[in-house]
């Protein structure tokens, strides 16, 4: 398998953060990583826009042939077709507890953060709309305050006591958001402690940029 990435960007890396988690678990992938630079444009090249036509990154090139062009996508494929421990949990109820954090991480905070970066200071070269980006960071602030009453519990990770697919997600994105040299997390205690945990773990403290 090919794995098509980018550094700092935040899609690829919750896939990057999810490999790195299950390799410290002692799985092995045999994938091999290609960086595509998109400040130079090269995802909207042909040879990129043939494996994936909305010129997006990450892509999973498969051993058959086909691609995987959306990062949860890749990361449930792997969590099926690559043996070992797991980062999902075993239980029908709790693995769908699982999915559902995530997705409400994707949906209250990334998508928004992914927006606001660009807005406020985008890696690509976009026109900077900074009143579009108060208004982001805006309503990002109720999917912040939902994972600090999480984290209030006492748990180490947002899905509990071991690391999740919530985890790799948060953390790519608030990776992304210090990009801008700008804080929405601000004093909310618990989240900044599991920040701050997570990113100096030996399994990935290598891969964060900022």
């Amino acid at each position: 398998m090919k794995l098509y990435t980018v550094p700092l960007a935040p899609n690829p890396m919750r896939v990057t953060l999810y490999v790195a988690e299950r390799e410290a678990l002692g799985c092995e992938f045999d994938i091999e990583r290609i960086t595509v630079n998109t400040l130079k444009g090269r995802q909207r090249e042909p040879e990129h826009l043939a494996r994936n036509s909305w010129g997006t990154l990450p892509v999973l090139e498969l051993n058959s042939g086909q691609f995987i062009t959306e990062s949860l996508a890749i990361i449930h494929y792997l969590e099926n077709a690559i043996s070992g421990p797991s980062l999902l949990p075993d239980q029908a109820e709790e693995r769908a507890l699982a999915r559902n954090l995530e997705r409400i991480i994707e949906m209250r905070i990334a998508l928004d953060m992914g927006q606001y970066v660009h807005c406020q200071k985008s890696p690509l070269g976009h026109a900077p709309d900074l009143p579009r980006a108060q208004e982001l960071a805006q309503r990002i602030q109720l999917g912040l305050d939902y994972v600090e009453t999480l984290l209030g519990d006492g748990r180490q990770f947002v899905e509990g006591p071991n690391p999740g697919v919530s985890d790799c997600t948060l953390a790519a994105f608030l990776q992304f958001m210090r990009f801008t040299e700008t804080d929405l997390i601000g004093e909310r205690e618990a989240l900044c402690g599991w920040d701050q945990m997570y990113r100096e773990r030996d399994a990935v403290k290598s891969l964060f940029m900022l």
